[in-house]
């Protein structure tokens, strides 16, 4: 009787031990744009109604802040990587005159457009990119779980499985007007599995997996987007154009320009030919 009692003492030891070893069903990383400029409701939402582009524009980027502080977000070194590849798509545009990648440490939790605004003065842009994300890691056990009861079995028994599911979106503010000039999505699903002795170690590489395919889906669709709001604004009148002084980058005015020296040319010809 007493050594039964004791194996059952053993057992529950064990399979306590073990429970506290099983991944949580659920974790959640989340960055909100919304959370991050509208959070805060004392914030003024008072601005002018036409937006003034300066070409050529000087632009931010940057990830929004966690406003939870009990959900990790995207590691620091991450995003700073993730960063510089959205700056590589905005460089190749010859209308945007410099970029600046703006840290976490300079953006807070529900800091709104007065927040923005200070980290737009400090770094010296017109617009800003905020990144948001949403990120979520599904977890489940079958029934190989029961043998992680042993050593052997926590290292070599595929038992739990992991589904990530994640979302990144570019949403590009003009800082003056706060008006959100156009915005780019991106997602990916990473699924699989793993040894409880190594879950931890291949779940955390899923998700950072599932942030890259994201981002590979974002960029295009950023460049997209840019390229259609480039059109847009033509005919959309609460947004103006402006020149800085010496820029002489493309545009309807180098259109028209192109356009009477062509005709010039065409009638010094047939003056040259009576």
């Amino acid at each position: 009787m007493t050594k039964m009692l004791t194996s059952i003492l053993f057992l529950a030891v064990v399979m306590t031990g073990c429970a506290a070893w099983l991944p949580q069903a659920q974790q959640k990383q989340s960055g909100s744009v919304v959370d991050y400029l509208y959070g805060n409701k004392a914030e003024p939402t008072m601005k002018p109604e036409t937006t003034t582009l300066k070409l050529p524009v000087r632009v931010g980027i940057a990830f929004v802040p966690s406003a939870s502080w009990n959900r990790s977000g995207i590691p620091e070194a991450e995003q700073m990587r993730m960063l510089n590849k959205v700056k590589d798509a905005f460089e190749k545009h010859a209308f945007i005159g410099g970029i600046e990648v703006i840290p976490n440490a300079y953006l807070r939790p529900n800091g709104g457009f007065t927040n923005l605004e200070q980290a737009a003065r400090m770094f010296n842009v017109d617009v800003v990119a905020l990144l948001s994300y949403d990120q979520v890691q599904f977890n489940d056990s079958n029934a190989l779980s029961v043998l992680y009861w042993t050593i052997i079995g926590a290292y070599l028994i595929h038992g739990d499985q992991y589904d990530v599911q994640t979302m990144l979106e570019a949403a590009v503010f003009d800082v003056a007007s706060h008006k959100l000039l156009f915005r780019a999505p991106g997602t990916s699903s990473v699924k699989g599995s793993a040894a409880m002795a190594t879950f931890s170690e291949r779940a955390r590489a899923a998700r950072l997996e599932g942030y890259n395919q994201a981002l590979e889906q974002l960029i295009p669709n950023l460049q997209k987007e840019l390229d259609g709001f480039r059109q847009r604004v033509k005919s959309d009148a609460t947004v103006r154009v402006e020149h800085r002084p010496g820029y002489r980058g493309g545009g309807a005015m180098d259109g028209l320009l192109l356009f009477v020296t062509l005709l010039l040319g065409l009638l010094v010809r047939r003056v040259r030919a009576t």
